[in-house]
């Protein structure tokens, strides 16, 4: 049709772009009793500010009744109530704008023009993860793929070495590179130990310091905090002080130089190999995701980092902290296996409770074994990620049972695949005609309540939220900085709410009367929507759609 798919900005930048004032006064409702009215507001007290006595002249308001363009949403009114200017859409073209179009297009083909190297030294650490380490690393997961679904190139670090975490990432569903960390690694290592012996503020074994001086596996010593106060770096642990470096250390810092050099040379756009100097860093960023129990000894190592290599790359090293994850009625320190193992049983008698005793087949296997990645996955990614977690090891519920896990969601996912499964079924045995192409439906049947709040605050933003979730925003100083990755989650749980609120009380697959089919194709259209839209945010997560449940 070579419409542009309708979007929440494009029609805010419309609205605030017809009142002709440079403050954004528009905001979008979502709450039910709200859009009973009105879909967007101006509110009064904005208003006021922005207009002598708060009276927004007639001119104006026509305005904004007529305002359109690519991506706006239509209009088909604008008035004033004592809350504010209000705006309501021509609601049956905004469902056939959004439901009439072929799905949008994913990320632009061709190479990545930016590319995130994403740090997790939760892999560095012990074979055996702890849940604090099992947060950052479903974090990096998480990130990563919702970094590529908007067409960034992504590289995870450091590779998977023969005695990782192999069993762990596999039954969490996180892919993650193994490997030694490339043929090039043992020059690099080398390179940067030449470095090191320039370096004025390191003080090697050799300089008459004696064996007795350094540990044996400490190849020098440098001074972190001279080197931060001759820099005017800001925003590191001001009890940084003085460093040993190991063979380890550089061995990290070497993988993390070669997944760089990686991104630039896989970058046609990228100058950083050949003018360097004149290159701001931006077509290659490092994030390093760390719990709060490790920021330090991360900062350790990007200070000896911007040291050896006083590259783009290395001055805009970020971190992204995890809070701590507090462990309740803990017998005794946890790994994240047994963490898994515990969440599976009670997902099974969890289950068995709900639907009696389960079918020892794979099939079943399969689907706890997706609820539990589900539950857990949920349970670390829908905080904030500053934020502390508890988890009780002993209360299943969290996980289990209620509108806030990972299962009900799941859940909701799978009602919905069970209600196309039966309406195929039924097309195939002749009760239902075949859903009518988009462009033949009558969008003007949906006038049910649940079905704009599914429309308006799910499938119309959906695409800015993944967006959102994906920024990784400059801090304007220091080094931290914050993802709101964790609207994701919180998306995906509302969405399952409110699909479930309306699947409970609308009939979808009614009586085979063909008076009542123009209902059914345009309901069906609506909810195969919604389920195109559980699938792309699952994908992010990992989390693959499940038929049953």
């Amino acid at each position: 049709t070579g419409e542009e798919r309708p979007a929440v900005a494009a029609t805010l930048r419309a609205l605030n772009g017809a009142l002709g004032r440079p403050a954004a006064l528009w905001v979008k409702e979502s709450g039910a009793r709200n859009l009973r009215h009105r879909d967007f507001l101006a509110p009064r007290a904005a208003l006021s500010a922005a207009f002598p006595g708060g009276e927004v002249p007639a001119d104006v308001v026509a305005g904004v009744a007529s305002v359109g363009g690519p991506g706006v949403l239509p209009v088909q009114g604008c008035q004033e109530t004592p809350a504010g200017l209000a705006v309501r859409l021509r609601r049956p073209e905004a469902f056939r704008r959004l439901l009439g179009l072929p799905p949008g297009p994913g990320p632009a083909a061709g190479p990545p023009r930016r590319w995130v190297v994403l740090h997790c030294p939760a892999l560095l650490g012990p074979a055996a993860l702890r849940p604090r380490h099992l947060r950052a690393l479903l974090l990096t997961d998480h990130l990563a793929q919702l970094l590529r679904a908007q067409g960034v190139g992504v590289r995870l670090v450091p590779a998977l070495g023969p005695e990782g975490s192999r069993q762990v990432l596999r039954q969490l569903r996180v892919e993650w590179p193994s490997g030694s960390g490339g043929s090039g690694l043992p020059d690099a290592v080398s390179a940067l130990k030449q470095a090191l012996g320039q370096l004025p503020c390191a003080t090697a074994r050799e300089q008459g310091l004696g064996r007795a001086a350094l540990p044996e596996d400490a190849i020098c010593k440098v001074h972190l905090r001279s080197f931060v106060e001759q820099q005017g770096l800001v925003g590191y642990d001001p009890n940084l002080d003085v460093l040993l470096v190991t063979e380890k250390k550089l061995q990290t810092l070497a993988e993390l130089q070669q997944a760089v050099l990686q991104c630039m040379v896989r970058n046609p756009w990228c100058c950083c190999l050949s003018l360097s100097r004149h290159c701001q860093g931006s077509c290659c960023s490092v994030v390093h995701v760390v719990s709060c129990e490790e920021e330090f000894q991360q900062q350790q190592l990007d200070l000896l980092w911007r040291m050896l290599d006083p590259g783009a790359h290395t001055a805009l090293q970020k971190h992204l902290v995890c809070g701590p994850v507090k462990v309740t009625n803990p017998s005794s320190p946890i790994g994240a296996d047994q963490y898994f193992q515990l969440r599976k049983r009670q997902m099974y008698e969890a289950s068995v409770m709900k639907y009696g005793e389960l079918a020892q087949d794979e099939a079943w296997t399969e689907v706890i074994d997706t609820l539990t990645v589900a539950a857990i996955r949920f349970e670390m990614l829908s905080t904030a990620h500053r934020s502390q977690i508890t988890l009780d090891l002993e209360d299943s519920s969290i996980s289990t049972k209620g509108t806030k896990s990972g299962a009900f969601v799941m859940y909701n996912c799978a009602r919905l695949a069970t209600l196309f499964d039966t309406y195929q079924r039924a097309v195939e045995r002749g009760t239902y005609p075949p859903l009518p192409p988009a462009s033949e439906l009558n969008f003007s049947c949906l006038r049910e309540e649940g079905e704009w709040l599914l429309l308006f605050n799910y499938l119309l933003p959906f695409p800015e939220v993944l967006q959102q979730a994906a920024e990784l925003p400059t801090p304007t100083k220091g080094i931290r900085i914050t993802a709101n990755t964790e609207t994701v989650c919180k998306f995906l749980i509302q969405l399952s709410m409110d699909f479930s609120s309306y699947y409970n009380r609308v009939h979808i697959l009614g009586e085979p009367f063909p008076h009542l089919f123009d209902q059914m194709f345009a309901r069906l259209q609506l909810l195969g929507a919604v389920r195109d839209v559980f699938h792309s945010v699952l994908a992010t997560l990992h989390l693959p759609p499940l038929s049953q449940i």
